[in-house]
């Protein structure tokens, strides 16, 4: 089970988030009276998927032993109201010595990995009080 810990102190909307070994910032933009400190939290869920998206690639690539030097990618998020639904936008840029036959297989791989799965699926998300 993933566990982070997050607090927001007296600072508007910096949120410091926490895992056992790691820390960063989250913030708003400053059009929503943030102080841009960090990643929106929209932009972390964003990054979520393109992060997990290359670390498959690069993994799986490895394990085949395939040229795959480098990974770009540009993941967008956008919430529609209307349709009630989030949409995602990833583009994919792959470098290294590969056929197309392996950028093909590279590109269903994408769809694989873990955060790409939790997105695609029903959520539950349970809150209590401390």
């Amino acid at each position: 089970m993933e566990k982070i810990n997050a607090h927001l102190g007296q600072e508007k909307y910096k949120t410091e988030i926490k895992t056992a070994t790691n820390s960063l910032i989250a913030d708003e933009p400053l059009d929503l009276e943030g102080q841009d400190l960090g990643f929106s939290p929209k932009e972390l869920l964003a990054s979520a998927l393109g992060s997990c998206t290359i670390i498959t690639l690069k993994m799986y690539a490895n394990l085949k032993g395939w040229d795959l030097t480098d990974v770009n990618i540009e993941v967008t998020f956008d919430w529609n109201n209307e349709e009630m639904k989030s949409v995602f936008t990833r583009k994919i840029e792959l470098i290294g010595d590969l056929t197309e036959e392996q950028r093909e297989r590279l590109l269903k791989i994408a769809d694989k990995c873990p955060v790409h799965k939790v997105l695609m699926n029903p959520t539950e998300i349970e809150t209590s009080l401390i």
